[in-house]
């Protein structure tokens, strides 16, 4: 199943999409009467719970209930999480372009809301941020609470998988010790197009993962390379806090990043990044100055 969210006058809605268009869940709810989540934060907080339900609803939608793709502005997939955790370092190829040291454990780092941009929303970059790179990532989003967790029971607690795009100022990110400055300034993490359950990504350490800028193929690797698989990322996290449904997890880049590069053009006002994981869609968005 495929979750995604667009803009309406009554606010962010949540979408089913499939073969038919794009399922307006809170029209069909309103339609059939079936008990199921009608908006994206109830939806996230009942988690992989309310799955269910949302096959029913399918089940008794008809052709009036749906929009049309291409008339639909998009949100962020996950517009409101609880947290946003994310992982550094976490390939072993851009471990080694960065001339860093493959991490002991997990590198944890968060973002906030504030960060979340949606699919072909602009990006604006200040005129003193010269060192703007983009991160392809796997995005994981929780279905249950998890904490301490085994890494064998870890993903039975993934509601589904997304596109990301880490963007980060770099130059700020290493201004301390601490990321948090180059990471989450705003619109700095796309997500999207969509949520895919997590039944249909039944291995998420056998996907590809690419990145274009400007058209050009700059990142192109699989999710195998990951250091720490997503299943330890789960397990590792639950160990020290408690993940909630909807909370997400971006789960680090592989090779290919600006930083990594003998000659570093970053990117500028006018530059487009796509991001596809394999069976997840692309996330497409373009910088702007502003």
């Amino acid at each position: 199943m495929k979750l995604t969210t667009f803009e309406t006058e009554a606010g962010i809605q949540l979408g089913v999409i499939n073969e038919a268009g794009v399922l307006d869940v809170a029209r069909a709810v309103a339609a059939t009467g079936v008990a199921c989540p009608a908006s994206p934060d109830a939806l996230y907080a009942l988690g992989s719970a309310a799955l269910p339900a949302l096959t029913e609803l399918l089940d008794a939608a008809d052709a009036a209930h749906y929009r049309d793709e291409a008339e639909l502005t998009f949100a962020p997939a996950t517009p409101n999480p609880g947290k946003i955790l994310c992982v550094g370092l976490n390939y072993k190829k851009h471990a080694a372009e960065t001339g860093m040291p493959e991490p002991e454990y997990p590198v944890l780092f968060s973002k906030f809301n504030n960060a979340l941009a949606a699919p072909d929303e602009d990006i604006p970059i200040q005129a003193d941020w010269t060192t703007v790179d983009y991160e392809s990532e796997l995005g994981v989003v929780m279905g249950a609470r998890a904490r301490n967790v085994s890494v064998d029971e870890a993903l039975d607690y993934v509601f589904g998988y997304c596109n990301m795009n880490d963007i980060s100022e770099r130059n700020l990110q290493m201004r301390s010790g601490q990321w948090l400055l180059g990471k989450t300034i705003d619109k700095f993490l796309p997500v999207g197009p969509c949520v895919v359950t997590a039944d249909e990504i039944p291995d998420p350490q056998a996907l590809s993962i690419k990145g274009w800028l400007n058209g050009e193929l700059r990142q192109d690797s699989s999710t195998a390379d990951m250091i720490f698989s997503v299943a330890e990322v789960i397990a590792y996290a639950s160990q020290i806090m408690t993940l909630e449904a909807g909370d997400i997890i971006s789960t680090g880049t592989p090779e290919g990043v600006i930083m990594g590069m003998e000659t570093k053009l970053w990117m500028q006002p006018g530059d487009e990044y796509v991001v596809e994981v394999e069976g997840l869609g692309q996330l497409a968005n373009r910088m702007v100055e502003a």
